[in-house]
């Protein structure tokens, strides 16, 4: 599959695909995004519902459910897919640049 026209995510958009492994809510993303990231990436609630609302469109995440006021998101099967082709391409760009630094210090 071509997922060009998804990739490359922003740093938030990969680490909220990353969160919603497990179907959570908001607050909870922000936390886990926070986690693990280990506090290099704060996401506030304007960026996160802006950020649904694309990979809502995108088909990448899914509204699961609604207790109280809060909505509950997860991963469609799409989702897991770009995110981990983008996890993918990732480590390439980690493998390359190592490489890279390798054969620089020599």
């Amino acid at each position: 599959m071509d997922y060009s026209k998804y990739l490359p995510l922003s740093e938030a958009s990969f680490y909220m695909l990353a969160a919603l492994t497990e179907p959570s809510h908001g607050y909870a993303i922000m936390q886990k995004v926070e986690a693990m990231s280990g506090g290099s990436v704060t996401i506030g609630p304007g960026t996160m519902y802006g950020a649904f609302n694309t990979l809502e469109k995108q088909k990448l995440i899914v509204k699961v459910a609604e207790e109280e006021r809060r909505k509950i998101y997860a991963l469609t099967d799409l989702g897991r897919e770009v995110l981990a082709e983008q996890v993918r391409r990732l480590e390439v760009m980690v493998k390359s640049a190592h490489t890279a630094l390798k054969s620089g210090a020599e």
